[in-house]
């Protein structure tokens, strides 16, 4: 991407010398920006030049009126209708606000469109997370050659990024709702022939002890996320189980599987990378999962910079549709996803030298607000596009949180089979927290012992 196309950012001028080991934690000067020019968890307060973005105003953290815990969230945006729609036809006049796989979707099918809504930064999460977030800034560092975040609790760890390695992990340690959350899912294929195949129901339960509200970073062990995976359909799969304890040193994440027909739990070491995800039938790739599932340390990370992009965002509309609405042939129906002009950070992925990924490169577009993986563009071995991951972004004002967690799924512009996962529009309960178990809830004998039953 040409660098004209990428607002000037001082932050990047934070970048220390490549000779060092570890990169330092911002200064209390740099911090105090959380307080005025920037929002709590790092993004720019002020809108943009025309408006088209305004400013951060605190974001979304009241329930609308009449909700009860438990509903499907309301989208309170129905009233509005698109400002304008962008197609095949019209493109070229929104070219510097599309990512690549927007554009190739785009190409590939004429009828495609993208309905562009006013823009709302919806994004919000509890003072405490702020807080922590703020002591995070002059505190938190990152191992540049492990890949290992340290000095950082409770908050996104670098609200003020210097690599791209930063930015991603904010996502990875980013506020999803809540220390404990439920979010039980469909998974739906379009083939290429426009056949809608149902891969997989399942529910999907993980604790965030990073988020542990009393806790802090002395008491913090280190794992910052426990998951645990149980399939229900097809009945073929029933039982099958799946458990993730991923850690803030990239070296220590442990995975494993319980399969049925086996009758025991096995570490699961090739659950990453680009080992096909038996949750979408082969489809998509175990490190595009809930937009990034493991480490990345096999790719170069470039933090190229921050612009203004179309992205899916605020889509509660969608979340409330039933399958068979928004899952069509070819690509999910337009009318239904909503489309906004957010601020995103880009960050650029190349393979490392000797190592080996069936997506050699990919573009990330991170929103500033959330910091939600809201796209990822994906190429091939001949840097030809290939792929584009998607998040539809489920506002819930009642944690408060915009989360990429639910909703996500990957075009395959090759093949032009499509899917989408952590689906709940056919199911009674959306994404949800829970009551916290004990840390035993997520071992392998407790996983064991729930799928024999």
């Amino acid at each position: 991407m040409h660098a004209s196309k990428f607002l000037s950012l001082s932050l990047l001028s934070l970048a220390l010398a490549s000779t060092s080991l570890a990169q330092a934690a911002v200064s209390a000067d740099q911090a105090e920006r959380l307080k005025g020019e920037l929002t709590p968890l790092g993004g720019e307060r002020a809108g943009n030049a025309d408006g088209s973005i305004p400013a951060w105003d605190g974001g979304y953290t009241q329930a609308p009126a009449g909700y009860k815990s438990g509903d499907k969230r309301p989208d309170p945006f129905a009233g509005e209708k698109p400002l304008y729609s962008v197609s095949a036809a019209n493109m070229g006049q929104y070219a510097e606000l599309l990512a690549e796989g927007t554009k190739g979707l785009l190409s590939k099918y004429p009828d495609y469109r993208l309905g562009v809504y006013p823009t709302h930064r919806s994004a919000a999460a509890p003072q405490w997370v702020y807080d922590n977030t703020l002591a995070n800034a002059t505190r938190a560092q990152l191992d540049v050659a492990t890949e290992k975040v340290s000095g950082a609790y409770g908050g996104i760890p670098f609200p003020i990024p210097q690599n791209g390695a930063e930015v991603l992990w904010n996502y990875r340690l980013s506020w999803q709702g809540g220390d404990t959350l439920n979010a039980p899912f469909d998974t739906w294929l379009m083939t290429a022939g426009g056949k809608k195949v149902q891969a997989t129901r399942a529910q999907f339960s993980y604790q965030f002890p990073y988020y542990f509200e009393e806790g802090s970073l002395e008491s913090f062990g280190g794992k910052y996320q426990w998951g645990k995976l149980y399939t229900e359909l097809p009945s073929s799969k029933a039982g099958e189980g799946l458990m993730t304890h991923w850690d803030v040193d990239p070296s220590a994440r442990a995975a494993w599987q319980y399969l049925v027909g086996q009758r025991r739990v096995r570490r699961a070491p090739n659950i990453a990378y680009d080992t096909p995800d038996f949750v979408t039938s082969g489809v998509g790739l175990f490190d595009e999962a809930f937009m990034i599932f493991g480490p990345t340390d096999r790719h170069e990370l470039k933090l190229v910079g921050k612009k203004e992009l179309l992205v899916p965002y605020n889509n509660n509309r969608a979340a409330l549709a039933k399958s068979d609405e928004l899952v069509q042939p070819r690509f999910l129906n337009p009318d239904l996803v909503r489309w906004e002009k957010h601020r995103v950070w880009v960050v650029e992925a190349t393979l490392k030298a000797g190592k080996r990924h069936v997506v050699p490169r990919r573009t990330y577009y991170v929103d500033e607000d959330s910091w939600q993986v809201l796209l990822i563009d994906g190429y091939d071995a001949q840097g030809r596009l290939g792929r584009q991951i998607y998040s539809l972004t489920l506002l819930a004002p009642d944690m408060p949180v915009l989360t990429s967690q639910v909703m996500w799924g990957s075009y395959n512009l090759d093949t032009g089979a499509y899917f989408l996962n952590a689906s709940s529009n056919d199911l009674n309960v959306q994404y949800h927290t829970m009551a916290r178990p004990s840390a035993s809830f997520y071992t392998p004998d407790a996983m064991a012992n729930s799928s024999a039953r």
